[in-house]
């Protein structure tokens, strides 16, 4: 596996130099660069600001008087506040830093985590299998530390006092870029003897031919594990006999933080022989497919992806395989997935997802997808270990993937308009579950955006006397007059409230679902569309907080769908814990119905099927406006944020429906095009 590593070491440096001259790509590495640093002062400060009770937790289990830290009875004595957690090693190798006061200690430990997550970062990028492409050389060093440093496992590293980044960087270096196999094996070792899971690196390395290595491992684990148990006799009995190779320290075992194979059937409510028998058989396919794997990578010359799945093994089989500890699965996104160019991104944009944000983010809180959104880190380790198809470097799109197909460049409809073409009109279809990701995404980071705006009530009523004045002096201020003549109709009622609560995510989802399937290129000229004019909004929702006529205190409106509000209260029920209520200008209720109603308008070939998408819009303002939700001029700016993006997306990429999409080059035929695409322009109906 060195060899692949050494051909990079010369490979990068020498790529480096031929780009010296290219301004942009200097430009665009000093800003990724000033971007890792800013990121790692951003982690620096987070963790230092911390209260000394939430910070370096695992090592707080020492502090003794005036906060000198102090190892009184064994590392696994404490019983009410926090164990200690590593092997019996770690303990001896940390017992120096116990003459430490724990404020010099909580500040040397966080910059020398950021030293581990750099030089993490720098070992990883290095070795990248080769021949590694320039720009890829240039950029990928500090690519490879800002997205280590964000990432979860790190974030918990800094805060839990762990000493998790030290077995994957003694690992990665050991494996990959230090020369001789004594010494390479002594770096394993020593991993292995931080965390004992990593004696899996040892079949790995057999297997690939550098036996003298693993041999070196084993004897390293083995005296370093000696060496423990005659300094620390009673905790090496503790942490190997008593709690099996430390089951049972730290957290409860089906806590969500365990994310190992135990962990998950523990949490699916098994226990008892049944738990155990069923993890060894898990265990034990899960070792032998990921094992085989790795092996077959390292022996194609991907070093890095082979280290990285082996790790992922290691962690899931582990009984306690901790959030912390999951860094190999950002390493596997090295690996290149996918015959298409457009595909690529899928697998790395996928994998940083996962170890950047909370289970919470990527799915939502329904209780059919707990078992998944619990397990969201372990179901990524084992696929990058045993399924994901990882392109050999032998494959013939490993360097010439089958290229994307563009809408060739259209002229401007409208003489002055200028075009601004900053992407480039894709024909092809995405890829499903990276929209489903992103989407899930884009909407949860909507949603906490529009939960943080300014939600202060004076503010908010102001505006919506300001709003209620304008109305009436424009002469359409018609909302108390409509909502009181639903009112007193029962079954109008009920259809307005049920039309306000129902429709307004499901009519667009299904739009985009059906272009998806029928017109893969509208889909993304509708789905931009739609994600400008909501960033647009959130704007509006920051600038302008304004509270609906239902919260408007002294005007008489009736509240038809959340029924009636206490108004001197100031959190108005339970609602205000949901969602910011003062989240009103523009109207989104609207602002989406009108987009669906105008991409319905402008894809459908028959007249019935254009009037039926202008229905949505008109009864969804007739909606927003007698269950009293909005004003009229709420539905006035939602209007614009989606004129605005309609009109973002067409200065950006050109015209809709510019060129027709020609036959997928690289072997691809027709018959891989719906039929209902074939011979048509890019712009097709959605109602054939």
């Amino acid at each position: 596996m060195a060899d692949a590593a050494d051909h990079n070491a010369v490979n990068g440096p020498a790529a480096a130099a031929a780009l010296g001259a290219d301004p942009r790509l200097t430009a665009a590495r000093a800003v990724l660069w000033l971007l890792a640093a800013l990121l790692a002062a951003r982690q620096a400060a987070t963790a230092l600001r911390l209260p000394p009770g939430r910070r370096l937790a695992d090592p707080d289990t020492w502090i003794g008087e005036n906060g000198v830290l102090h190892v009184s009875g064994g590392l696994y004595d404490a019983v009410d506040g926090p164990r200690f957690t590593g092997t019996p090693f770690s303990g001896l190798v940390l017992s120096p830093l116990t003459s430490s006061a724990q404020q010099a200690l909580g500040v040397a430990w966080t910059f020398g985590t950021l030293l581990l997550v750099a030089a993490v970062g720098l070992v990883a990028a290095r070795s990248l299998p080769g021949p590694v492409p320039r720009r890829t050389a240039l950029l990928a060093a500090p690519v490879a530390i800002a997205l280590t440093m964000v990432s979860l496992p790190v974030r918990g590293t800094f805060t839990l006092g762990q000493t998790s980044i030290i077995p994957v960087l003694l690992v990665l270096s050991g494996c990959l870029r230090v020369p001789g196999e004594r010494t390479s094996g002594l770096l394993v070792g020593l991993g292995a003897a931080l965390q004992p899971a990593l004696l899996l690196f040892v079949p790995l390395l057999w297997s690939t031919g550098r036996r003298t290595a693993a041999r070196s491992t084993a004897v390293t684990f083995a005296a370093g594990s000696a060496l423990a148990w005659a300094a620390l006799p009673r905790d090496s009995w503790t942490y190997w006999v008593h709690h099996l190779a430390g089951t049972g320290l730290g957290d409860r075992a089906d806590s969500p933080a365990n994310q190992s194979l135990h962990g998950a059937l523990l949490r699916l409510g098994l226990s008892g022989p049944l738990e155990t028998g069923l993890l060894g058989l898990l265990a034990a396919a899960v070792c032998l497919l990921g094992l085989r794997r790795a092996v077959r990578y390292a022996r194609d010359g991907q070093p890095l992806l082979a280290v990285a799945l082996t790790g992922c093994v290691a962690v899931a089989v582990s009984p306690g395989g901790w959030q912390h500890q999951l860094l190999w699965v950002l390493l596997a996104a090295a690996g290149k997935v996918g015959t298409r160019a457009a595909d690529r991104a899928v697998w790395p944009v996928t994998v940083v997802l996962v170890m950047t944000l909370p289970s919470d983010v990527l799915l939502p809180n329904l209780a059919l997808l707990a078992p998944v959104r619990d397990n969201v880190l372990l179901l990524a380790a084992l696929a990058a270990a045993c399924a994901v198809p990882f392109l050999p470097r032998t494959s013939p799109h490993w360097h010439h993937p089958v290229p994307t197909a563009y809408a060739p460049p259209a002229p401007a409809r409208w003489s002055r308009i200028p075009l601004l073409p900053f992407w480039r009109r894709v024909l092809s279809r995405p890829n499903l579950l990276l929209e489903l990701l992103l989407i899930r995404v884009g909407y949860s980071l909507y949603s906490h955006i529009r939960a943080a705006a300014p939600d202060s009530r004076a503010l908010a009523e102001g505006h919506g006397r300001r709003i209620h004045s304008l109305e009436g002096w424009l002469g359409i201020d018609i909302e108390h007059a409509v909502n009181h003549a639903v009112v007193g109709r029962p079954l109008l009622r009920g259809f307005f409230d049920f039309y306000y609560t129902s429709f307004h995510f499901v009519v667009p989802l299904a739009i985009l679902a059906l272009l998806y399937r029928r017109s893969p290129g509208d889909y993304r000229w509708a789905r931009a569309s739609l994600g400008l004019a909501t960033v647009l909004a959130l704007a509006g929702f920051w600038l302008y907080p304004l509270a609906p006529p239902r919260l408007m205190p002294g005007l008489g409106f009736i509240d038809t769908v959340h029924g009636p509000q206490d108004l001197a209260d100031p959190q108005y029920g339970a609602m205000t814990a949901i969602s910011n209520q003062y989240a009103a200008m523009p109207s989104l209720h609207f602002g989406w119905a009108l987009w669906c109603g105008l991409v319905v308008f402008a894809l459908a070939r028959r007249p019935w099927q254009k009037a039926l998408g202008l229905v949505h819009p008109a009864v969804t303002l007739c909606a927003i406006v007698a269950t009293a939700n909005h004003w009229v001029l709420d539905a006035v700016g939602g209007a614009a944020v989606v004129a605005a993006g309609f009109a973002l997306v067409y200065v950006l990429s050109g015209p809709r429906g510019s060129g027709t999409a020609p036959a997928p080059p690289g072997g691809d035929s027709l018959a891989s095009v719906p039929p209902a695409l074939r011979g048509r322009r890019s712009g097709a109906s959605i109602g054939s």
